[in-house]
């Protein structure tokens, strides 16, 4: 059985795809698909921010007891290893920034959609929750899809399992209820496509089921964040 989108108020999505009017209504409630943008740290207020944590600052502070009462060898041991994991931690907070830059533009720039029953070509960041996307090989995939056809198809999803090995899909597993927020019943994964994965050969036509922070890149960039 085929997967059918719902709206906000329950009613079910056109099967040729949104109009205009409502595609608009639901992108100002819903927000653009794009993931949040993090505000850049200079290197200085990284550091200042890592020197602040307050278990490197008792840390310190013990350093310095230890070498007020005479102890240097002990003081230098202690502060050592205290600057040693304050340099891990940050280069760890720089990568997780250049991480969610990477995962931001991964992103599709632009998606196939059928709107008001015709195909056009969109901005990805224009996707809502019930569009119907088309894609085939080469595509990013710009959301959370709910196949509704496919033929041959498979996509790489090593981005959220790490599984080199391209996984094929199937829209026949498809669960028979899509909701307005993305969720179906258990055992649908196959007959989803997941945002930010590459589609590696064949075509399908499906429903969007979660945009922005609310799809699969989505939550991982929000961790990240």
């Amino acid at each position: 059985m085929s997967s059918v989108a719902q709206a906000p108020d329950g009613s079910p999505a056109r099967a040729d795809g949104l109009g205009q009017a409502e595609a608009t209504r639901r992108l100002a409630s819903d927000g653009p698909n794009e993931l949040p943008v993090s505000k850049p740290r200079s290197l200085l207020r990284l550091a200042r921010e890592v020197a602040s944590e307050p278990m490197f600052l008792l840390l310190v502070a013990c350093g310095g007891i230890y070498m007020a009462l005479g102890d240097r060898q002990e003081a230098l041991m202690l502060l050592g290893f205290v600057f040693v994991v304050m340099g891990i931690s940050f280069v760890q907070q720089r990568r997780s920034e250049r991480s969610l830059d990477a995962l931001r533009d991964l992103s599709s720039p632009r998606a196939l959609v059928e709107r008001d029953g015709k195909p056009v070509r969109i901005g990805a960041r224009e996707l809502v929750v019930g569009d119907i996307v088309l894609l085939a090989e080469g595509d990013r995939v710009p959301a959370d899809v709910q196949l509704r056809a496919a033929s041959n198809f498979a996509v790489d999803e090593s981005l959220l399992t790490g599984e080199s090995a391209p996984v094929v899909k199937d829209s026949s597993t498809a669960a028979p209820d899509v909701g307005d927020d993305g969720s179906t019943s258990e055992g649908s994964a196959q007959s989803r496509a997941y945002s930010g994965t590459l589609v590696t050969s064949g075509t399908a036509r499906g429903c969007v089921v979660a945009t922005g922070e609310r799809s699969a890149l989505g939550r991982i960039g929000k961790s990240l964040s």
